[in-house]
């Protein structure tokens, strides 16, 4: 049995299973990433839940894995060489499950590399635009008088769907035929802005209707359905 006991995190989260991948994350739009992943490759991992409501992120066990304090981050227990890998940053996460599976992302190295630019495209734009529009229309920031903020990241938000619309115009997925990190790293982001952020009628989401056609297509698989409620919430 593997042990992890060099891991300070697994002394407020002790693996169950120190054989299999550990997960410590939230269901968030970054933190489904990989547990849809993890569905999606069928490789054996146990789940933690780092809850925000208690500051788990904080904690000097989390922050030992993940010195910025986000989720998700990961150990596999089965890393290169056959030693444990602490892992952070979901981006990084997403390429490293792929090229550990061999799944979801092409082998040829063209492909590769244009997959890995709409992960990017995801990493620095839809993600924290996206979360900017959340916070200035959702959370504390709707409270400020000046909304010029709140139209910025709308704008913004409107700019990087319709750049996304018209790639997908005739194709599947992101990367055609093929589904891959890509659309794990997007769809997310994309679900949330319009259901939990309830935004999408400022950014008006039925002008996307590419976005919207894989959007349904992503949530209607099955890895995807399980994927999106983990870990559990107390």
């Amino acid at each position: 049995m593997t042990d992890l006991s060099a891991f300070p995190i697994t002394r407020k989260w002790p693996a169950s299973q120190p054989d299999r991948l550990q997960l410590y994350s939230l269901p968030t739009p970054n933190g489904v990433k990989v547990s849809i992943m993890l569905e999606e490759t069928g490789l054996p991992y146990e789940p933690h839940l780092v809850s925000f409501d208690t500051n788990d992120q904080m904690s000097p066990e989390f922050l030992s894995l993940n010195p910025n304090n986000k989720i998700p981050a990961i150990i596999d227990p089965n890393g290169p060489d056959g030693r444990p890998l602490p892992l952070f940053e979901s981006g990084a996460i997403l390429i490293y499950l792929a090229d550990k599976t061999s799944q979801l992302i092409p082998q040829d190295a063209a492909g590769r590399y244009q997959t890995i630019q709409w992960l990017m495209f995801q990493m620095g734009g839809i993600g924290p635009m996206f979360g900017q529009v959340g916070f200035f229309h959702k959370f504390a920031g709707r409270e400020y008088e000046d909304k010029r903020p709140l139209q910025r990241y709308i704008d913004e938000a409107k700019r990087l769907l319709n750049v996304l619309d018209r790639h997908l115009e005739g194709r599947a997925w992101i990367m055609g035929d093929t589904y891959t990190i890509a659309d794990i790293a997007t769809f997310p982001w994309i679900r949330n802005l319009i259901g939990f952020y309830e935004a999408g009628e400022l950014v008006e989401i039925e002008r996307f209707g590419n976005v919207t056609r894989v959007l349904d297509a992503f949530l209607a698989r099955p890895a995807v359905v399980r994927g999106l409620g983990i870990p559990k919430r107390g």
